[in-house]
C-alpha cells in the first residue's frame, strides 16, 4: 500500500493527502494571526508589492489582506468574513477556534476514526456548546448598562476615548435603533486625519459644495435628494442632426430650467445629487443660493434621506407638481460645510435619529487603525445589546468544554471522539490569550478548569497582567454573545467542510484541449501552501 510522510514522523495512506494539504492550509492561515488575540496580543505588518505598509492586529483586515491562493485557505478567510459581515468583530477568536477544530480532526482521522464518525461528534459537540453558551447568556440592561461601556473599551483594544465615543453615540440614537434590522452601527464610524474625537446627531459626507460661491451654510434645509444626474433628458446623436430632434432638444432644456425655477420656490435650499450636475443647473443653483453636493455616495443619500424624512427623486421626477413635490423634500436644522476637513454635515434631521462617531487621528498612518477599533467597539457593543454578553478571557469557552466533556461520557460508538476535538478547540482561545502575554498555556488552562470546577463558577479564567486565577466579570471582562455564538458555529462549518473534501481535482481549462481519458493529470493534489 502506497503511504505519505507527514508532520511528526507518521505515515498515512495516500488518500489522506488532500486532507492534510487542506488542514495544513487552514493551521498555516490560523497561525498567523493567532498572535494578535488577547489583550497582550501584539500586531501584523502587511506589506504590498509596493512597499505600502499596514499594521493592525484587526483579524479581519489581517486576513482581507492576506495573499493566499490555497483553496482551503480561501474558505476559511471566507467564513471569517462572512463573521465580520453578520456580527462585526471575533474574526480572529473564530479562525483560531476552526484552525484548531480542523487539526484535531484530521489527527482522529489520521489515527483510524472514520470521518463520518468525527462529523457526527463534532457536530454534537458545537450543538451543545451553542445551547449552553445561548443558556449562560447574560442580557443588557438598555443603552446604560455599564457593561456596554466594558464591552466597547476591550472590543476597542483599551482605547478608552474609542469607547467613550461608541457608548455616548448608542445612548444618543436609543436601544430601538440599535436593534433594527438592517442598521449597523459601525457604519456611523469615521476617521479623519487632523479632525477631534466627537459624536453627534447628524450625518457627515465627505463632499464640498459645487463651487465656492454657493452657501458654505444653511439653517432650517429644505433638502432634495436626486439619485441621478441634474441635467436635461438627452437626446441621441441622429436625432439632434435633425430639425425636429434639435428642436426637442431646446424644449427639454427649457422645461428643465423651469423644474429647477420650482425648486426654488418651494424652498429648496440644499441639493444632493448622485451624479453630475450640468452647466446651466450649476447657474441657476448658485444664482438662487443653494448649497448642492454632487456625487454623492448611494448608501450616503439612504443615510440622509432617512436621517431627514426626505425622499429619493429620479431626475424625470422633477415635472411632478408643486403639491406632490412637497412629499419629496426632507428638512434638517443645519448644513454647512467644514472646510478645515474638507467634508459637509447635515445636523438636527427630521426623520430618524442618526449619530455619526467622528474619531480624530493625529497622522495619515493611523487613521485607518484607528477607524478599525472603532467600527470593532461599534459592532460589538450593538451585538451585545442585541444578544446579550458573557464572561470573556476565554474563560466562557472553558465553561462550554466542560460542559461539552460531559456531553461526552454519555455518548457512544467512535462519535465520541469528534467530540473531543470540539473540546480542545474551545480550550484554544485561552490558551493562546495567557500564551500571547507570557505564561504557559497547559498550565494556565488547566488552573482555570480546576477553579471553575471547585468553585462552580463559569467566569473564572487568567489575569493577563499577573497570570493569576481572576472572576472575569469582576474584572469587568464581558464578550457579546453573539460573537462567542458565531465564532462556533463558523468553526464547527468549516471543520465539517473540510473533512468532508476526499479529493482534490484540477479544473479542465477550457481554454486548453480536453485531458484525455486516464490521463494522470485528472486526479491531483495540492502539495505547496502558497501565501
Amino acid at each position: 500500500m502506497s503511504l505519505k510522510q507527514v508532520s511528526g514522523g507518521s505515515e498515512v495512506d495516500e488518500r489522506l493527502a488532500a486532507l492534510i494539504t487542506n488542514s495544513n492550509a487552514i493551521q498555516a492561515v490560523s497561525s498567523a494571526i493567532e498572535g494578535t488575540i488577547g489583550p497582550k496580543g501584539l500586531d501584523i505588518m502587511l506589506v504590498d508589492r509596493f512597499g505600502e505598509v499596514t499594521i493592525t492586529n484587526d483579524g479581519v483586515t489581517i486576513l482581507q489582506q492576506m495573499d493566499v491562493n490555497h483553496p482551503a485557505a480561501k474558505m476559511l478567510i471566507n467564513i471569517a468574513k462572512a463573521q465580520q459581515e453578520e456580527i462585526g468583530d471575533g474574526t480572529t477568536t473564530a479562525t483560531i477556534m476552526s484552525g484548531s477544530l480542523v487539526s484535531e480532526g484530521v489527527s482522529q482521522v489520521v489515527r483510524g476514526v472514520p470521518v463520518a464518525r468525527v462529523i457526527e461528534g463534532i457536530k454534537k459537540g458545537i450543538n451543545t456548546a451553542c445551547r449552553v453558551l445561548k443558556q449562560k447568556s447574560i442580557k443588557i440592561n438598555g443603552v446604560k448598562d455599564v457593561v456596554l461601556e466594558k464591552i466597547a473599551y476591550i472590543a476597542g483594544r483599551e482605547h478608552k476615548d474609542i469607547a467613550q465615543l461608541v457608548v455616548e453615540a448608542a445612548k444618543l440614537i436609543g436601544e430601538e435603533k440599535l436593534l433594527e434590522s438592517g442598521f449597523k452601527l459601525s457604519d456611523t464610524v469615521s476617521a479623519l486625519e487632523g479632525a477631534e474625537n466627537e459624536v453627534f446627531m447628524g450625518i457627515v459626507l465627505d463632499k464640498q459644495p459645487l463651487n465656492k460661491q454657493m452657501p458654505k451654510e444653511i439653517n432650517d434645509a429644505k433638502i432634495l435628494i436626486i439619485d441621478d444626474a441634474l441635467e436635461p433628458e438627452g437626446i441621441g446623436e441622429e436625432a439632434m442632426g435633425t430639425e425636429t430632434g434639435f428642436k426637442r432638444y431646446l424644449e427639454l432644456k427649457e422645461e428643465f430650467k423651469q423644474n429647477l425655477k420650482k425648486l426654488v420656490q418651494l424652498g429648496v435650499n440644499v441639493i444632493l445629487v448622485d451624479r453630475g450636475v450640468s452647466d446651466d443647473a450649476e447657474e441657476i443653483l448658485t444664482d438662487a443660493g443653494v448649497m448642492v453636493l454632487q456625487r454623492v455616495l448611494s448608501k450616503d443619500l439612504e443615510k440622509v434621506a432617512e436621517h431627514t424624512g426626505a425622499r429619493i427623486i429620479k431626475r424625470t421626477g422633477l415635472k411632478k407638481p408643486v403639491e406632490e413635490m412637497k412629499n419629496y423634500i426632507g428638512k434638517s436644522d443645519r448644513v454647512y460645510e467644514d472646510e478645515k476637513l474638507k467634508q459637509t454635515r447635515i445636523l438636527g434631521g427630521k426623520g430618524k435619529p442618526m449619530a455619526t462617531i467622528l474619531v480624530g487621528a493625529a497622522t495619515e498612518e493611523v487613521v485607518g487603525e484607528r477607524e478599525r477599533i472603532a467600527k470593532d467597539a461599534a459592532a460589538s457593543l450593538q451585538a451585545a445589546v442585541r444578544g446579550g454578553v458573557v464572561p470573556g478571557g476565554g474563560s466562557i469557552e472553558i465553561a462550554l468544554a466542560l460542559e461539552v466533556e460531559k456531553e461526552r461520557k454519555t455518548t457512544k460508538g467512535m462519535a465520541a471522539y469528534g467530540m473531543d476535538c470540539v473540546i480542545s478547540c474551545l480550550k484554544r482561545p485561552l490558551a493562546q490569550i495567557v500564551s500571547n502575554a507570557g505564561f504557559n498555556p497547559l498550565e494556565k488552562v488547566e488552573d482555570v478548569i480546576s477553579a471553575q470546577i471547585e468553585n462552580n463558577i463559569d467566569s473564572i479564567g487568567i489575569n493577563c497582567d499577573t497570570g493569576e486565577i481572576a472572576d472575569m466579570k469582576e474584572l469587568g471582562v464581558f464578550d457579546p454573545t453573539l460573537v462567542k455564538l458565531h465564532a462556533i458555529k463558523a468553526a464547527g462549518e468549516i471543520a465539517e467542510a473540510i473533512l468532508r473534501i476526499d479529493t482534490i481535482i484540477k479544473k479542465r481549462d477550457d481554454n486548453k484541449s480536453p485531458v484525455k481519458s486516464g490521463s494522470h493529470e485528472l486526479r491531483e493534489t495540492i502539495p505547496e501552501i502558497d501565501f
